[in-house]
């Protein structure tokens, strides 16, 4: 796990050394360990190091290939390098890293090494001879990769951040961005909060050559074709247990202690329970506890611990240290976000006792159909002759039995009834959905005149086809791997893990396991109780007190917060984003007044997106 940066003139001139170490240093949160760089005619490589397989020296990078042809920087890990080293008989390795796999790899089959990678990377090589660049990026979008590109050259790293580190780039916020921004609580491809830096998609690459830019996408959450007869329950339990134990068995590799986050929820508990059955190894188990009982959990983490005889370390939290840390946890947001504030306290916290990579359970809910939105779209789709009806009659029932507030459960109905059909790319949006569009259009003046698809439903609407032909719990899944799982979850949790320097390594996300369990039919899928075809498939791993207890969480009183203890600073943010040209003050304005009045339409989550994104612009300075 690191930082990668780069920078490639497209007007044959010397890079300046300087502009990449400084690139670097930006993100020396992403690697503490070492930092290098290569400055080369046209081309410059700039790397930050978090020391996890092979801690020589010999693994740092920019790393070169035998042959001196080939250098590269790479964030992240290659789970399978062992079993992709024994296959590539005609390199002589030099050090045991998956860095030297990687590149042998691209050595060997150029941009086709990427079939035979299962891990989280971005990457970028050098070719020395050809003269062009590489980058990609994982197939589910684990790792970052932002860049920018004018008439002058192109420049990329893991973290915008980085990227603003050239004074040639304006910082102009980017008004699309803030459409989704506000739409979702966090930013889709291929845009980014500034103007012109846009992000590499997941499970894309692309090459750069005479200051020409090729792009491909190599992969597919849609486009799949697992060979097997779901005819049998019991074989398709197995083969979940085996992909399950496969893809914990591969983030298990590394030459530093691995952790675990265990809440003593299914999730968390399952990928405990398969670390001991992975290895001979007692697993480090990390559970964050609290004195109140509305927030712990920890009787139930306790209760797997015991079961699985890990090294257990209860961390006691204090609900209040995560105002403390408040503004740490904003000043670690590479970009603005909704969320992510409890994984870097957690992530902060874990780190403080040792570790440097710690696996966590996220992803289970997308892939085994635990969020309430899975059966909600099964009922939908049982309703589908009300789109049927003529949309002049649906848009007068919409009018006339769901009027009123213009946010929360009415307003979505309404959206619902007044959409084209009750296909995914029509409802996915609006399930995910924090402001609707005409909330949008009232708090700002960005393309007030005109309709506008987000990305998230742009790319459902170009999948459309493959998406069709999968069950519709899946149909659920791919929409929340292609929206909320990689715009919000993964970028949080890689932005505020890595703030920590942790590096987290999520099972559920494997690829291998994802391309099974979307293919396998709702009849199987479909929770009888809590994620049940994952428990069955497990079974005996997990207690029934953990599958059948009560879901908690971190629910912490942030609506009382904002209007207690983050008062003044919430209201100072508040006002000064009403200062910004795209917003529109009056409206703003009232909208916090009547939140602090207690109006129960307003939820603290929506004052909070105004909160952060003003915090963010004035901390990165952007017009």
């Amino acid at each position: 796990m690191c930082g990668i940066a780069g920078i490639i003139s497209f007007k044959n001139q010397q890079i300046d050394a300087s502009l990449i170490q400084q690139m670097t240093d930006a993100m020396a949160h992403r690697g503490p360990d070492a930092d290098s760089f290569f400055v080369g005619d046209v081309v410059a490589l700039g790397h930050r190091r978090l020391s996890i397989i092979d801690l020589s020296t010999a693994a740092n990078q920019p790393f070169w290939d035998n042959s001196k042809r080939y250098v590269i920087v790479f964030n992240g890990e290659i789970y399978n390098y062992q079993e992709v080293k024994n296959i590539i008989n005609d390199y002589e390795f030099h050090t045991t890293s998956d860095t030297e796999v990687l590149i042998a790899a691209y050595t060997k089959w150029g941009a086709d090494c990427i079939k035979y990678l299962r891990g989280m990377f971005a990457f970028a090589i050098w070719d020395t001879q050809e003269k062009d660049l590489f980058i990609v990026r994982d197939r589910m979008g684990v790792k970052p990769l932002y860049y920018y590109i004018d008439d002058a050259g192109m420049c990329f790293a893991s973290e915008v951040r980085s990227i603003l580190i050239n004074k040639k780039i304006k910082r102009k916020i980017n008004e699309d961005a803030l459409l989704e921004y506000f739409s979702y609580q966090s930013i889709s491809y291929p845009h980014s909060i500034i103007e012109g830096i846009n992000q590499l998609e997941a499970g894309c690459w692309m090459k750069i050559k005479n200051g020409k830019v090729e792009k491909k996408r190599y992969w597919d959450v849609t486009n799949f074709s697992p060979d097997f007869d779901f005819s049998s329950k019991q074989k398709t339990e197995q083969r979940i247990k085996d992909l399950m134990l496969q893809s914990v068995k591969r983030r298990l590799i590394s030459d530093v202690p691995v952790g675990a986050f265990l809440s003593g929820g299914i999730d968390s508990s399952a990928v405990v329970g398969l670390m001991a059955e992975a290895s001979d190894a007692k697993p480090n188990t990390f559970n964050i506890c609290f004195e109140e009982s509305d927030f712990d959990e920890s009787q139930y983490a306790e209760m797997v611990a015991k079961k699985f005889d890990t090294n257990h370390t209860r961390i006691l939290l204090k609900p209040t240290i995560f105002l403390d840390e408040l503004q740490n946890a904003l000043d670690a947001m590479d970009t603005p976000s909704g969320d992510g504030i409890n994984t870097y306290v957690v992530s902060k916290a874990i780190r403080a006792h040792g570790m440097t990579v710690a696996l966590s359970g996220i992803g289970g809910d997308e892939l085994f159909a635990g969020y309430p939105i899975f059966s909600q779209y099964q009922q939908l789709q049982q309703k589908k002759w009300l789109w049927k009806l003529p949309a002049s009659f649906r848009d007068a029932v919409a009018s006339s039995f769901f009027s009123g507030s213009d946010n929360g459960k009415k307003s979505r109905i309404q959206q619902m009834l007044r959409a084209k059909n009750c296909s995914i790319e029509n409802m996915y949006p609006i399930f995910r959905q924090i402001f609707s569009q005409r909330q949008i259009h009232n708090f700002t003046n960005i393309n007030s005149n005109k309709n506008f698809i987000t990305a998230v439903q742009k790319e459902l609407i170009d999948r459309k086809e493959n998406i069709n032909k999968l069950p519709l719990l899946s149909q659920v899944s791919v929409s929340e791997y292609l929206g909320y799982t990689q715009h919000t979850l993964l970028k949080d949790t890689d932005q505020m893990s890595m703030a920590a320097s942790l590096e987290v390594r999520e099972p559920f996300f494997d690829q291998d396991l994802v391309e099974f369990v979307l293919s396998v039919p709702d009849n199987l899928k479909t929770p009888r109780f809590a994620k049940s075809l994952l428990v069955e498939s497990l079974s005996p791993l997990l207690p029934d007190e953990i599958v059948f207890r009560k879901k908690q969480g971190f629910l912490f009183p942030w609506e009382v917060w904002l209007k207690n203890d983050l008062r003044s600073f919430c209201e100072l943010r508040i006002k000064n984003l009403a200062q910004r040209s795209f917003i529109n003050a009056d409206h703003l304005l009232n909208y916090w007044k009547q939140f602090l009045k207690g109006d129960k339409n307003i939820r603290w989550v929506e004052i909070w997106l105004f909160v952060v994104l003003e915090y963010w612009l004035e901390k990165n300075n952007v017009e």
